[in-house]
């Protein structure tokens, strides 16, 4: 009877893209938020790797973590071996679904950015589909399955390279009732000041620029979400300090107004990356631009 050893198990592929992306990110919570698991799950795929090949991959220490010689020697070679299963996951799932569009957003920019802009792409490519996901930092677009990122700063990965949709500063907006109570900066003090979980140091520059104390700056009502607090902010419970693209469709409507001149420009813009150029993809990021658009065989093309 013939004999039909066990041929030995090669490593778990979990273990290998927690290994590569704790090396790619030098940090295990760092790839933790990048494969959405925990830091701890991170560590424990690390060490069963580290005893399948039977030498540390990593030297721990107090303040984070870092490679050994045998881990920067493998760490390029399954860098390129993700990159290209990346690659191809999504041409197969271009080849399956090409009218299928992809898009990561900040939260903020996902619900005043672009949902206002998706009936007018329906409009001119009716044959495409498009879903959102709002995440809190920008995705790896060569590993993860986004066609598009649209945050604020200019680098997402993006293979096609980043387009600058809007820049951005800060100011301080309100309802036309609550702006005429306001002559002076100073006179914030007397308003309720309204703040987004996620830029907690908002007024805090922006009172800065303005040459006043800080002192208020920490007081008032948070919400995890700017759209609420952009919302609180027409319905008059206060003062939000204005992120300019997010903010500009209510001062255009006269729903809002900037009761002071100052504006702190910001070095990082309002900006998206693609992962690859050409495609339906593009032609999503050209209508995000706000460049004019004209309908020719269904598709959407920038206007001249």
């Amino acid at each position: 009877m013939p004999v039909a050893p066990p041929r030995p198990k090669g490593p778990p592929l979990n273990a290998l893209r927690a290994f590569e992306a704790a090396a790619r990110l030098g940090s295990f919570s760092r790839a933790a938020d990048e494969l959405c698991v925990t830091p701890g799950a991170i560590a424990q795929q690390v060490k069963s790797l580290e005893d399948w090949a039977g030498a540390p991959l990593f030297a721990r220490r107090a303040r984070g973590v870092r490679m050994t010689a045998l881990a920067r020697a493998v760490a390029p070679d399954l860098a390129a071996a993700f990159d290209a299963l990346a690659e191809a996951s999504h041409r197969l799932r271009r080849i399956a679904a090409p009218e299928e569009i992809r898009i990561a957003a900040l939260p903020s920019v996902a619900q005043l950015w672009i949902s206002p802009r998706l009936p007018a792409i329906r409009r001119a490519r009716p044959g495409l589909s498009i879903s959102v996901t709002a995440m809190e930092q920008p995705p790896n677009l060569k590993r993860e399955p986004f066609d598009l990122a649209v945050f604020f700063g200019t680098t997402h990965g993006g293979e096609a390279g980043t387009v600058t949709l809007a820049a951005d500063a800060l100011f301080p907006v309100c309802t036309p009732e609550i702006a005429g109570r306001l002559a002076h900066p100073r006179d914030l003090g007397r308003e309720t000041l309204l703040h987004d979980a996620s830029w907690r140091d908002d007024w805090a520059v922006w009172l800065a620029a303005e040459g006043i104390g800080t002192s208020m700056a920490g007081a008032g009502p948070v919400f995890s979400l700017y759209s609420l607090a952009l919302d609180e902010t027409i319905h008059g419970a206060g003062v939000l300090m204005g992120h300019a693209p997010l903010v500009a469709p209510a001062l255009s409507a006269g729903a809002l107004v900037a009761p002071f001149p100052r504006r702190v420009a910001l070095a990082d813009p309002l900006a998206a990356a693609a992962r690859e150029p050409g495609g339906p993809a593009s032609e999503v990021l050209a209508f995000l631009s706000g460049e004019p658009v004209t309908e020719d065989r269904g598709s959407v093309r920038p206007g001249r």
